[in-house]
This record gives structure tokens, sequence and C-alpha cells, in this order.
């Protein structure tokens, strides 16, 4: 998966212990406790382990939610979202909606997902006539077109994990006010190439689950055990060898390297049997000449063992892949099944979160603007947004400042980067104009195929946009959702509304804790508009070299102090971090701290020494932002992040940076000897 966007997060995580004033006479809570002094365990110097000594207690005490990979300060939030999901839903669903009003859509949508009778009793018959077709195919040129369909029932931003076909529609890299469509590598059931390969013990037990699985979901469309068995095999035998042609995560970080403009022709003539023509023509898109592929290896590797793979083995693989797909849509044992590889086997996670979570999520995923109008305008009020623009124009001020002040950037470079960063985009709560649900047909009683008429409605309106000018006021997250990104090609940050509540925001907070919350989030996402991925793109969106040669080396340099000290880090049975995987979201990680805390010392708090709970302005502030990013994860999850996710175990995103900044070593009195204290002189800075 290319890593276009910068998401703040990967995983959720979550905040304890919430102090509540007695309620108002409007009726609504009023918070009067920002911070968490209870969760901290004050035995450890600060100095040693900061992440610990915010969190000790709270980390000691607190136990995963059976229904979660991990808990944390994102993770309660997100429960809290959830919650607020339902109430939302459940009153659509007792309404009497006009049919194509955004209530009826998400009201029957949800409706028809929670009506688990008429979902068990039509067993698995909405799928079965889509695997039949798959059955007869008779040649494999024929596969290609089905392979279409299949891909179409996906969201179009992100690739299916076990698609063959691979793509989205985005922005031309090198062009970037026209849309093109862009394909990626695919066609792995595992989370990456390494799966497929490493001999540790734990890997091991993830192969031989995902073959129980695989056989479990042919077994449940009538095939027998024994058979559905060997097809498990001969599908992870393919696998393992289409794995070979992928790139390795950290190689997909490099947006030079991975874009490449084909004319179909030229497409065709080198991987004739992937039919690109009648492919795209099946796509809508019989005029389109040119697209974009990320990583052409992986499509020359397909390519070639379409020829040589068995037809039966292919038909098998996308059989699977379909019921993969779609096994949440059908009845509760494929649902199981597919829980018990993707969530317990692969994460960890202990059972099955609560039905109405799963459609909560599920209508957000669906009907995300749908359901978002609804969501901001009971729950986002608008001085909200005025706070959070403010904060956001704060920071940008002091990264204008500090780029100004850089004695290792050029004048020229300099003048580019100030342009960029002036030009930056910002959205926060919601998009300005929503997404469009004309036509979008949706029963109370056809949970299955109100799915598939959502993830075709988006596929149409994607294909819609190719070769077409950027609508640069689309958002990529849904207005409910626990997360932040920026996005390069857009110039932007956005702020999506579910984010912008305690722990990481409140109107009514001292600067300390917002800035030290939601603060370095914004410096986080700003940052991450020049990191080592993005500032290879300009302030249009354009990737185009406009850095000199030597400040680009002088920013390698840089970097690699980081990657060097993430390199050292290890969790669970010291299992190395990988510092070029996670090097952008390190640099966005010190670059959130370094702008939040100038921009805090402008305040009337940051310039004052009054404290509050016996905490100075400074302490508040890291503290603050070291138990937002409280977290508490499975060591399966662990695991899995270590090799797929470009962020930091959450312990390193707090202690990391933290090693790197000055004041913070005042703020608590860190000395030489203490194993977070560096010498100046070896500090990682950047921006």
């Amino acid at each position: 998966m290319k890593n276009y966007l910068h998401p703040l997060i990967v995983g959720l995580t979550f905040l304890s212990a919430i102090a509540l004033r007695p309620k108002t006479s409007d009726d609504k809570p009023v918070r009067t406790t920002f911070f968490d002094k209870s969760g901290m365990d004050t035995s450890v110097l600060p100095g040693n382990d900061f992440f610990t000594y915010a969190n000790g207690t709270w980390l000691k005490r607190t136990e995963i939610p059976a229904d979660r990979v991990s808990w944390g300060s994102f993770a309660q939030l997100a429960d809290e979202n959830q919650r607020k999901t339902r109430s939302i839903l459940e009153e659509a669903v007792k309404a009497t909606n006009k049919t194509g009003t955004i209530e009826q859509l998400v009201g029957d949508l949800y409706a028809s997902g929670m009506d688990t009778v008429t979902i068990e009793k039509r067993g698995y018959e909405p799928i079965r006539a889509e695997l039949e077709t798959i059955r007869g195919i008779k040649a494999y040129d024929q596969l290609i077109p089905y392979l279409v369909t299949d891909e179409s029932d996906m969201t179009v931003t992100w690739t299916a994990p076990g698609a063959f076909l691979g793509y989205y529609v985005i922005p031309d890299d090198r062009r970037s006010s026209i849309n093109r469509i862009n394909f990626q590598q695919a066609g792995l059931s595992l989370p990456e190439k390494g799966y497929y390969t490493r001999t540790d013990e734990a890997t091991k037990k993830i192969r031989a689950d995902f073959l129980t699985y695989a056989a479990k979901l042919f077994t449940l469309t009538g095939v027998e055990p024994a058979l559905a068995r060997t097809k498990a095999e001969t599908i992870l035998t393919f696998e393992t060898r289409l794995a070979q042609s992928h790139k390795e995560q950290a190689g997909l970080l490099d947006p030079v390297a991975n874009y490449h403009k084909f004319a179909v022709a030229d497409l065709s003539r080198q991987m004739p049997h992937l039919h690109w023509r009648d492919l795209l023509n099946s796509m809508g898109l019989q005029r389109i000449d040119t697209v974009l592929v990320g990583q052409p290896g992986y499509y020359r590797a397909l390519d070639s063992l379409l020829t040589v793979t068995p037809l039966e083995v292919l038909k098998d693989r996308v059989l699977f892949d379909r019921l993969d797909v779609n096994a949440p849509l059908l009845t509760s044992a494929f649902e199981q099944a597919h829980f018990d590889f993707n969530q317990k086997s692969l994460l960890g996670q202990k059972q099955l979160a609560n039905r109405w979570k799963r459609l909560a999520t599920r209508t957000d995923v669906e009907l995300g603007d749908a359901l978002g109008q609804l969501w901001v305008k009971r729950y986002f009020p608008p001085e909200a947004k005025v706070r959070m623009l403010m904060l956001v124009n704060n920071l940008q001020i002091v990264y204008r400042q500090r780029i100004e002040k850089l004695d290792w950037m050029s004048p020229k470079t300099k003048a580019t980067a100030l342009t960029k960063l002036d030009r930056i985009m910002k959205k926060i709560g919601y998009p300005d104009r929503w997404k469009n649900y004309a036509g979008l047909h949706i029963e109370r009683d056809d949970f299955y195929g109100n799915v598939q008429r959502t993830r075709q409605h988006r596929t149409q309106l994607a294909m819609a946009k190719v070769n077409q000018p950027v609508d640069r006021t689309e958002w990529t997250m849904t207005a409910p959702t626990v997360n932040a990104y920026a996005n390069p090609a857009f110039n932007e940050v956005v702020f999506p509304a579910g984010i912008l509540q305690f722990p990481f925001f409140d109107k009514d907070a001292d600067d300390a804790i917002n800035y030290g919350a939601i603060g370095v989030g914004i410096g986080h996402e700003m940052t991450h508009l020049f990191d080592d991925y993005s500032r290879h793109y300009d302030a249009d969106g354009n990737l185009r070299d406009w850095w000199t040669k030597q400040d680009a080396e002088r920013f390698k340099a840089k970097a690699q102090v980081i990657v060097n000290q993430y390199n050292g880090y290890s969790v669970l049975d010291k299992l190395a971090l990988n510092g070029r995987l996670t090097l952008n979201e390190n640099i966005a990680d010190l670059g959130g701290i370094t702008l939040a805390y100038q921009a805090f010392k402008l305040t009337k708090q940051g310039k004052g020494t009054e404290k509050i709970d016996g905490l100075t302005p400074d302490q508040r502030f890291f503290l603050g932002m070291a138990q937002s990013w409280r977290s508490k994860v499975r060591d399966e999850t662990q695991r899995a992040r270590v090799m797929t996710d470009p962020h930091s175990p959450a312990k390193f995103r707090v202690n990391g940076p933290l090693s790197n900044f000055a004041p913070f070593y005042r703020a608590f009195n860190v000395k030489p000897g203490q194993k977070l204290y560096k010498a100046e002189v070896d500090q990682a800075k950047v921006w």
C-alpha cells in the first residue's frame, strides 16, 4: 500500500478516569479536571522513562477489554464516539424517514445489519450466484474482467487485502490537478511479504491459522473438509510465490521510486496476459490511455504467474478472496471464522465486539458522509472549530519562524518551503461539501445487498473522476473518526471532529493541556508535509525536486540520526523496530512536540510560572502529551505493527522525541546518566 496519506495513528488507544463537575443548569456535565495524576508512577525517574512516569500506574491497573486489541486514549474516545453514533442510528431506525434521505440510508443500513434472524435464515445464499460464476470460468483470461467486479466492491481509497488488482483514484503525483487511476501491489491475504517466509514460531502459527481459516470458508460453502484443506494449501503456496514480487514496507515510502506512468499500450506489450485494455474497458475506462503503476514488478510477476498457475488454483484464490471480504456480511459462522483469523490470530483480540459496535463502524465505513452530517450537527459545536483553527494558525506561524532560522537550509530552498507552508490547506471538523448519495438504494431487510451497493456507489464515483480535475475539498476520513492526516498531494492537514474532544482537545482546558495534546498532533501533521516522503512535493502537491542537492543531503543526514535512534529500540522479546519504516512518523513526532511547545510558550500560561495541581506549565505540557499517547497493546498486535506500521509504539512516541528536546530536560531536571539523556551534540534535530 502506498504511503499516500500520513495518519496521526493507526491503532486506537485510550485514557481513563475523567473528573466531572456537577451538572450545570443545561444538564450538560462540564469537565474541570484535564489531567490524570493518579495514573502516574512517580517512583520512575522522568529522565529514565517518561512514558512510564506519566502512565505507569494506569498501565498496571488497566486491562485491555476483550473486544479490543489495544486500550488507551484513542480507543476510549473511539468507544465514546461509537456510543454517540449508536444513539443517532437507533433514532434513525425508529423514525419514519423519506426514502433517499440520509436518515433513511443510515437507519436502514444499520437495521439490516442488526437483523440477524434474516441474515442467518439466508445462509450464504446472497453470495452463492457470485461463487458459481467464478467456478464456471473456463480459461484464465476470463478471470481478468471478473477481478474488476471483485475489486469494484472494495473501498476505492485503499486496496482490499487480498484482491489481485490493487487500485485507487488519486491525483497524479507529477500533475496534481488531474486524477489518475493508480495500481499498487496487492494479492496477499497476510499483512506483508515477510509473513510468508519468516520461521519464528509466532509467524508459523499465523500461517497455520490461515490454512484453517481458508479451509473453513470453503467448508461453509459445502466443500468437503479434505478438499477444502487442499485448496487452502494451494492458495498459500501461490501467495508465497506472489509475495516474492512485493516491495518491503519501507520500500513503499519513496514517492519517486514508486511513481511510474504507463501508456496502456505499453502495459499491454509488457504484461500481455493481464489484458490491460479489456481490463480498463470493463471498469468503464474505455477512453483512458494512461495509468500509474506504483510497483510494476508486482504486475509483471502476476502476469507471469497467471500463465503457469493451474486455473483451478486461480479460481480458488478468487473464491477465497470473495468469501474473506464478505464473511462479516453473512451468517455468524462466517463472521466468527473471519474474526478468529483476522482479529484473534493476527492481532490477539479475545472476542468479537458487540454487534451494535460492529454495525456502527460498518455504517461509518459505508455511509460516512451521511452519518457525518448527523454526527457533527449533534456533537461538534461551532466554537470548537474556531478554537482549533486558532491553534493551527499559531503553530503555522511558529513553523515559519523556525524555517526562517534554519542554519542548514539555503535561502533558495527556504523560499520554496515557506511558500508551501503558507499555502497549507486546513480542514477542521467536517467537509464543506458532503458526498452525494443520490441514487443509492438501501433496504431494511438486505444487509449483504446494501453493502454491495454502497461499495459499487463509491467505485462509480471514483471511476467518474479518472482524468478529471481534482476536487481539493474532498476528505479521506469521516467526521466521527478519531484520527488526523496530512496529504501532500493536496498540501493539507485534516482534523476530523471525532478527535477534537478530550483528552486531545477541550475548549475549556488550559493551554498546556491543549497544546500538549492536540497541539502536538497539529504540529505532527504539519511536519509530515516536510518529512522524508512529503518533502518531495511542492506547494501545489506536485512531485518535483525543489531542494538543492546540498540541502537534500543535509536533510538526509539529519534523518539518518533518527533512523539510527529508532533502530535501537525494541519491544516484546527483543523485536527491533525498523527505523527506516518509522522514519516519517518519528520526524513528525519530533516536529510536533517542537512546534507545539514553541507555540505554547507564546501564550499567557506558557510565559508564566503558575502551578496547577502542583505542576508547572511546562510540566503540564509534557505530561499532557505523554498521557494523550497512553496505550496498552496486545502482544500479537504489537508484533504485527512492528512489521507493518510506520508508527512507533506509544512508549517511543513519547520517550524518543523527548530525548532530543532540551526544554523537557529543563522541566524535569534530566541529568547525565539517566536513560533519556543525550548530550546536545547527539540530539536529533530536523525542523
